[in-house]
C-alpha cells in the first residue's frame, strides 16, 4: 500500500510538472524546423556571440601588428626642479690676476719714466708700493667660493626610433598574430559546429521521446479498449476473472509507461528551449529520418577528412606557430640594430640623431635551451596532429557502419512492424472467438509498441551516427541536406 501510495503520488507530480511546462507554453506555443532552429542558435547562442567576439579581437590584433618595424615617435614632456652646490677652487685666479695687475702697472710705470727722463730705479719704491697693496687687496679674495645652483624646468622634446635590424624578430611577431588570427576563425568554425552536433542531438531526441511517448499512449488506449472488451466479456460469462485482470495489470502497466515518455519528453522539450533560449517551443517541423541511401563513399570520407576538420586544420596552424616560435626563439641570439633622434622644442632647440647597435652578452637565460624547447613543442604538435588524425579515422569508420547498420535495420523493421500488425489483429480475432488467450493478445500489443519505440530509437541512432560522421569528417554544416534526400523514411 506504501509503495502504491508513492508511485501514484510521484505520476500525479510527474503530471503536474508536465501540464505545468505544457500549458505555460500552450498560450504561445509555436513550431520550428531543425533548419530554423539551426540558424537561431549560430546566431543568438552565448557561445556564438562569445567566439564571433574573441574571432573579431583576434583580427584586430593581427591589423594592430602590421606597423611593427615603423618608426616610433614619442612626444616628450619633463618638468623638473634642480639643486646643485659645489666649491669651486680660486686660487690659481688670485695668482694670475695679481700677476697680471702687477705686470700692467710696472710697465705703465717704466713707460712714464723713460719718457720722463728720469733716472733709472727711481720708481723701483712707488712700484714696490703699488705691488704690495695689489698683493694685499687680491689676498682679501677667498681661496675658493661655494656656488649654488637652483632651477625648476619644462622640457619637451620630440624622439623618434626605429629599428633596422632585430635578427628577425619584428617578422616573427607579425606572423604569430596573423596566424592566431586564422586559428581563432578556425576555433569559431569549430564551435559552430559543435553548437550544430549539439542541436542535432537535442532536437532529435525530442523527436524521438514524441515517438515513445505516442506509441506509449498508443499502447495504453489499445490496452484500455482491451480492458473495456475484457470487462464485457467477463460479465457475459466469456472469460474468466483471472483473464479479465491480466489486461487490468496491462493497462495500468502501459499508463505508467506513459506518464514516464511525458515526463521524459517534457525534461527534453526544456532542453530544447532553453538552449534557444526560448519557452515556447511545443512542436518541431522536422521528424526523426532515415536515408535509404549510404551517406557518401567511405575512402573518399576517410581520404578527405583533413582538409575539411576545423580541428586538424587548427593543429596544424598550431604547428605554424610553434615554427614561428622557434624563429622569434632565434632572434633572441642575434643583435638589435636601431636609428634614433631627439630634437627639442624649446627656444634652443636642441637636436641628436645617431645609429645604435645593441647585442646581449648575458641575461641569465639561456637562449640555446629555449630554442630547443621551441622545437620540442614543435615536434609535440605534429604528433598531436597525427594521433587526432588516427581517432577520427577510427571515429568515422565507426560511424559511418553504425549509420548503414542502422539503414538496414530500418528495412527489417518496418517488414516486422507490418508482421506485428498482422498478428495483432490475428491474436484478436482469436481471443474473441474463445480460440486465444489474453496473453497472446497483450504479448502482441506489446510486440507492436515495442516495434514503433524501436523504430524510433533505430532512427535517432542513426541521425546520431550521421551528425557524428559529419562531424569528425568536418562537414556538418551539410546536414540539413541530408533530410531532402529523394529515398529517405521520415519517422512521423
Amino acid at each position: 500500500m506504501t509503495q502504491n501510495k508513492n508511485s501514484k503520488g510521484f505520476n500525479f507530480k510527474l503530471s503536474v510538472l508536465s501540464i505545468t511546462l505544457l500549458s505555460s507554453s500552450l498560450v504561445q506555443a509555436q513550431s520550428i524546423s531543425f533548419q530554423q532552429a539551426e540558424q537561431q542558435l549560430l546566431q543568438s547562442s552565448y557561445s556564438s556571440q562569445a567566439y564571433n567576439n574573441l574571432e573579431q579581437a583576434a583580427q584586430l590584433e593581427a591589423e594592430a601588428a602590421k606597423g611593427l618595424g615603423l618608426p616610433r615617435v614619442d612626444l616628450n614632456v619633463r618638468a623638473y626642479a634642480f639643486h646643485s652646490e659645489v666649491d669651486i677652487p680660486l686660487q690659481q685666479f688670485k695668482n694670475n690676476l695679481e700677476g697680471s695687475l702687477s705686470q700692467g702697472i710696472n710697465s705703465q710705470i717704466s713707460q712714464w719714466e723713460s719718457a720722463n727722463g728720469l733716472p733709472s730705479g727711481i720708481t723701483d719704491p712707488l712700484q714696490n708700493g703699488i705691488n704690495n697693496t695689489i698683493h694685499s687687496g687680491i689676498g682679501l679674495i677667498p681661496d675658493k667660493a661655494n656656488v649654488i645652483l637652483e632651477d625648476q624646468v619644462i622640457r619637451s622634446t620630440v624622439s623618434v626610433m626605429m629599428p633596422l635590424y632585430t635578427g628577425g624578430l619584428t617578422s616573427s611577431a607579425k606572423e604569430i598574430a596573423q596566424i592566431q588570427s586564422s586559428r581563432s576563425s578556425l576555433t569559431n568554425q569549430e564551435q559552430q559546429d559543435l553548437q550544430r552536433f549539439e542541436l542535432i542531438q537535442t532536437y532529435f531526441n525530442v523527436q524521438f521521446q514524441k515517438q515513445l511517448q505516442h506509441a506509449a499512449q498508443s499502447n495504453l488506449n489499445a490496452m484500455q479498449l482491451h480492458y473495456k472488451n475484457a470487462l464485457k466479456l467477463e460479465q457475459q460469462g466469456f472469460i474468466s476473472k483471472g483473464q479479465r485482470m491480466q489486461f487490468e495489470v496491462a493497462r495500468n502497466n502501459a499508463e505508467r509507461s506513459a506518464q514516464n515518455n511525458q515526463a521524459n519528453l517534457s525534461a527534453a522539450l526544456f532542453q530544447l528551449n532553453n538552449l534557444l533560449q526560448q519557452s515556447s517551443i511545443t512542436e518541431l517541423a522536422t521528424p526523426l529520418f532515415v536515408n535509404r541511401a549510404e551517406p557518401q563513399d567511405l575512402n573518399q570520407l576517410l581520404k578527405t577528412f583533413s582538409q575539411n576538420s576545423a580541428l586538424i586544420k587548427k593543429m596544424q596552424m598550431d604547428t605554424q606557430l610553434a615554427e614561428a616560435n622557434i624563429k622569434a626563439q632565434q632572434a633572441t641570439k642575434k643583435p638589435n640594430v636601431f636609428a634614433f633622434g631627439e630634437y627639442s622644442l624649446d627656444q634652443n632647440q636642441n637636436w641628436i640623431v645617431g645609429v645604435a647597435a645593441r647585442y646581449n652578452l648575458f641575461s641569465g637565460i639561456d637562449k640555446n635551451k629555449n630554442i630547443q624547447a621551441a622545437e620540442l613543442k614543435r615536434d609535440a604538435t605534429e604528433l598531436l596532429t597525427a594521433r587526432t588524425q588516427q581517432e577520427l579515422e577510427t571515429l568515422i569508420y565507426k560511424s559511418y557502419s553504425e549509420a548503414v547498420s542502422a539503414q538496414q535495420s530500418d528495412v527489417l523493421l518496418q517488414q516486422n512492424m507490418k508482421a506485428a500488425q498482422e498478428n495483432l489483429r490475428i491474436q484478436e480475432l482469436s481471443f474473441k472467438e474463445d480460440v486465444g488467450t489474453a496473453n497472446q493478445v497483450i504479448d502482441a500489443q506489446n510486440m507492436l509498441n515495442a516495434l514503433k519505440a524501436e523504430t524510433a530509437l533505430n532512427a535517432y541512432k542513426y541521425v546520431m551516427s550521421l551528425a557524428t560522421l559529419l562531424q569528425s569528417h568536418g562537414s556538418i554544416q551539410t546536414f540539413s541536406s541530408y533530410m531532402q534526400h529523394a529515398n529517405t523514411h521520415y519517422i512521423r
